[in-house]
């Protein structure tokens, strides 16, 4: 798959420009095995990168001012200066590349004109964080492009603040560091709380991850995105107020928000329920995984499911159909909405012999439910962005 994404850009790139490009790089999307809302609250995620990706080819400009930009899917074309005031295009892919352009002239990193275009085999809207691809593999290319020095975890706190600043997502960092310092075969434990990881080994023994793609596409921005981070932010501070030691949710116990209950409301406790709960979770899995035991690994997937369906209310009538459905069937391990939410893939731990099955079963019932043919990822865990040579 990758090989073909990196023939099809460059190609494109030569046919737009009339020169090969000069050097090639592939940013991959990514799963959160589990810890899903936690990264902005300071917590443990479970992220992995994976083998779909966004596939960058750049070259010099043809002045040195000129910055030239193509999606090659989509057949548009942007241009702008290294010298440009760039503002957001709501709504249009070129707000994260100028957001990019941003970051680096804050932060005190000149670029020069340039040519850039990109393709992609990551699902749009499917909660595989394409825009964190997007924004990681642009400043990973510029860095390289342009000798810029930057290290691995600047470019992903460039890529986040495009986000913020230019796309009005106030997401976490998890996104982007899996995408930046992804490794093949292991799952990053990130406290992103101190931008600290460890790697573990993604023993799956026999089973399978799987993503199901719901087709309920997600815009996070004009969605209970942000919505959900002001919530559980305000169920902080009244935690705080009563706790003064606390900092973050780390630092809550489940107690503590069960004894608070009337004070948080009915929406507060049950944002800080989900998350407390959601932490202690991420802990069990990376043991589980570690050991090997997808049995219990299962059992906390689709336990937080049922918190980000019920206590964080970020799922949807198709993902709580969709993970149902799976669930009962022979072979699945565990099952659970992943992304942000409000649509896009549930990810799924199925043994080997039995993904043909479950497949077959769960899209006859999904079409049958919503008249939808839902699509099918199986996926590898692989290595962050990095430059090809035609893989």
């Amino acid at each position: 798959m990758a090989g073909s994404l990196v023939e099809r850009t460059a190609r494109a790139f030569g046919e737009r420009f009339g020169i090969a490009p000069q050097r090639l790089y592939l940013a991959p999307g990514r799963i959160n095995l589990i810890g899903e809302h936690l990264d902005y609250n300071d917590g443990l995620v479970l992220p992995a990168a994976i083998d779909r990706y966004i596939c960058f080819a750049v070259g010099p400009g043809g002045d040195a001012d000129r910055c030239e930009m193509v999606a090659i899917d989509r057949d548009e074309h942007v241009e702008t200066t290294a010298s440009g005031d760039w503002q957001p295009v709501p709504g249009h892919w070129s707000t994260y590349l100028l957001g990019v352009l941003h970051g680096l002239r804050e932060r005190g990193h000149a670029v020069r004109g340039f040519r850039a275009a990109f393709a992609s085999t990551i699902p749009m809207g499917a909660g595989l964080s394409s825009s964190a691809a997007l924004c990681c593999g642009f400043a990973f290319a510029l860095d390289r492009q342009f000798n810029l020095g930057l290290s691995r975890k600047d470019i992903a706190l460039i890529a986040q603040q495009a986000e913020h600043a230019f796309a009005g997502v106030r997401c976490g960092i998890m996104d982007q560091y899996a995408s930046v310092f992804g490794e093949a075969d292991k799952v990053i434990k990130l406290d992103c709380g101190k931008l600290e990881h460890e790697l573990v080994e993604a023993r799956l023994g026999t089973h399978l991850l799987v993503l199901f793609d719901s087709h309920v596409k997600h815009v996070h921005s004009a969605s209970g995105y942000n919505d959900r981070r002001r919530e559980v932010e305000e169920a902080l501070h009244v935690i705080q107020r009563a706790e003064p030691e606390v900092r973050t949710y780390r630092d809550c116990t489940p107690h503590m928000v069960e004894r608070m209950r009337a004070e948080l409301g009915p929406v507060g406790y049950k944002r800080a329920a989900y998350v407390v709960g959601e932490m202690q979770r991420v802990e069990e899995a990376a043991q589980a995984l570690a050991t090997g035991d997808m049995i219990r690994l299962g059992k906390l997937l689709h336990r937080t499911h049922q918190g980000l369906s019920a206590e964080y209310e970020v799922s949807c009538a198709e993902l709580d159909h969709m993970v149902a459905e799976t669930m009962k069937q022979d072979g699945v391990a565990g099952a659970r909405m992943m992304g942000g939410g409000f649509g896009g893939c549930s990810i799924n731990l199925i043994e080997r012999n039995a993904v043909d099955r479950v497949v077959g079963t769960v899209a006859a019932r999904y079409r049958e439910r919503f008249g939808v043919d839902m699509d099918v990822y199986p996926v590898r865990i692989v290595r962050g962005v990095h430059e090809c040579s035609g893989e």
